[in-house]
């Protein structure tokens, strides 16, 4: 099958271009500069940028189905707009390609008020990605462990720069983490299931955690110890990003959003997603392991790279 990949350096899209390849299908990446992207053997690299209309459109030619894994988070205040002009843009260039399906990775949470501005937009942009004339696919995640997340990475360094830590009340908020190979095992597998055309699926882990939880077992195996963490009710998820920005490395633009997020609970009715999908679910101590398996090197440069690509 022919496909594309959009946010081919993302997060997400750095791993599902290797699995695709391994699946057997033909693999083109779009990406915005092709120098600084280094694809596996046997993509075909298209250029373009998805906020420049017409810019991008050869990529769609004789694609049978695009993924569409773009996210401007980390372009600052106004993602939103940019990831509704980009939206739109695809949408159109892909209904002149005359593309199948579309196949798209957004966020968990509850269709009303309680859901963060970052998680509005992600919904924002499942709806836009609708009202294309080929089929979509949606799957929906929380938080995705893996080398390159920007969440994990913000969970992996506050556990091992703060053995206190001051946190707002979201720290109980309950939350459904996915392993990113099974992700992709999901991602992948729709390709050979025509009747999930149309679907969405919610997905997680075999585990809902607290986001408490989850730092202290993330500190237990990176060998640091549990964190002691104090909620504080007034710490207000600003001044939370504020403090994550100063204590790790992860930028404030990206850090804020992702925190107001955690306000939301996020766990996954995953019965459509098993019943539908052979996906054998990764405890959590296991992908942990597995993310901080992977060299920092390696994940600095994916993280480096992963302005326009999907992941959280």
């Amino acid at each position: 099958m022919h496909v594309l990949v959009t946010g081919a350096t993302g997060f997400v899209g750095g791993h599902l271009v290797p699995a695709l390849l391994a699946a057997g299908h033909s693999v083109r990446a779009l990406v915005r500069d092709s120098s600084e992207y280094a694809p596996p053997d046997g993509v075909d690299v298209a250029t373009g940028d998805l906020l420049d209309a017409g810019s991008f459109d050869a990529a769609l030619a004789g694609v049978d189905v695009a993924y569409y894994l773009v996210h401007s988070m980390r372009a600052g205040a106004d993602y939103a707009e940019r990831d509704r002009r980009a939206a739109r843009n695809f949408r159109r260039a892909a209904d002149e390609a005359g593309v199948d399906r579309v196949v798209y990775l957004g966020g968990l949470g509850e269709d009303d008020e309680t859901l963060s501005a970052h998680l509005r937009s992600r919904r924002e942009v499942e709806f836009i990605l609708q009202d294309g004339a080929y089929d979509l696919t949606t799957f929906r995640a929380a938080i995705i462990i893996g080398a390159g997340s920007a969440s994990f990475r913000m969970i992996r360094e506050l556990t091992t720069r703060l053995p206190v830590m001051l946190t707002p009340r979201w720290v109980r908020t309950d939350c459904h983490p996915i392993a990113i190979d099974n992700v992709v095992a999901y991602l992948v597998g729709v390709l050979d299931s025509p009747e999930t055309a149309g679907e969405t699926y919610e997905i997680g882990g075999p585990e809902v955690l607290t986001y408490a939880e989850i730092l202290r077992r993330t500190g237990r195996l990176m060998g640091t110890g549990e964190p002691i963490i104090v909620p504080i009710p007034v710490l207000t998820p600003k001044l939370s990003a504020y403090w994550v920005a100063l204590m790790t490395d992860v930028p404030s633009s990206v850090a804020r959003p992702l925190i107001q997020g955690l306000k939301t609970p996020v766990v996954a009715d995953t019965g459509a997603a098993q019943a539908q999908f052979a996906v054998d679910l990764t405890p959590f101590s296991d992908a942990v392991r597995l993310a901080l398996s992977e060299p920092q090197s390696r994940e600095a440069t994916r993280a480096a790279a992963a302005t326009g690509g999907a992941g959280r």
